[in-house]
């Protein structure tokens, strides 16, 4: 009694958005008018600020999420300057372009292996997309699963730059994926494929994989 704090009685009104939903809303915001050509490739904080309706904190945050994947770097004394490389379909198609011969390579290397803990870990998520999450999914949490598909792969040919390549360029192709991700059918043939490389790989078979 007299201290400390209690929980109101509800009274119709609803609950605030939750910091992360607050961040991820900010963070496509940001992607897609980046995309789109709304936002120059020099901004203010205070800007992006009013813009997105920001804290100074959230700010913060969202600028390190989107500088640790690679497309936007601190000016030298004030503001921030978007890279050049994201803002069309054409970086997209290189880095597939990189992927199709990184990936295939590295089942190549001398003394490949995946291990089992790794292939049924792949395995339970892409089932786990084939029985329906597909459709409800997030859409980061639907990439990160196809990162971690690839990264895994790459990691078991145990070539350290095979897999930080493929790291760097998973991490600078995010923004892209996002806009492509719209279409959500593709995923299930997607998963079914994911689904037969690992059989492959268990058995052994990496020139087939």
């Amino acid at each position: 009694p007299r201290r400390g704090f209690f929980v109101a009685k509800n009274n119709g009104q609803t609950l605030a958005e939750a910091p992360d939903d607050i961040l991820e809303r900010a963070y496509r915001a940001v992607a897609r008018d980046r995309l789109a050509g709304g936002l120059p490739q020099e901004v203010k904080e205070t800007d992006l600020r009013a813009r997105y309706g920001l804290t100074k904190a959230q700010l913060y945050l969202l600028l390190g999420r989107i500088m640790q994947e690679g497309w936007i770097e601190r000016r030298a004394g004030y503001g921030w300057v978007f890279t050049e490389m994201l803002t069309t379909s054409e970086a997209l198609a290189e880095s597939f372009r990189l992927r199709r011969v990184l990936e295939p390579a590295s089942l190549l290397e001398p003394g490949y292996h995946l291990e089992q803990a790794t292939i049924d870990e792949c395995r339970r998520t892409e089932l786990a997309l084939l029985q329906g999450s597909f459709a409800t999914i997030p859409v980061d949490a639907l990439f990160e699963r196809g990162t971690r598909f690839h990264e895994s792969l790459v990691g078991g040919s145990h070539n350290r730059f095979f897999l930080d390549t493929i790291r760097r360029v998973n991490r600078i192709r995010r923004l892209l994926s996002y806009e492509a991700m719209d279409d959500r059918s593709r995923y299930v043939r997607q998963a079914e494929e994911h689904l037969a490389l690992l059989d492959l790989l268990e058995a052994g078979k990496t020139t087939e994989a």
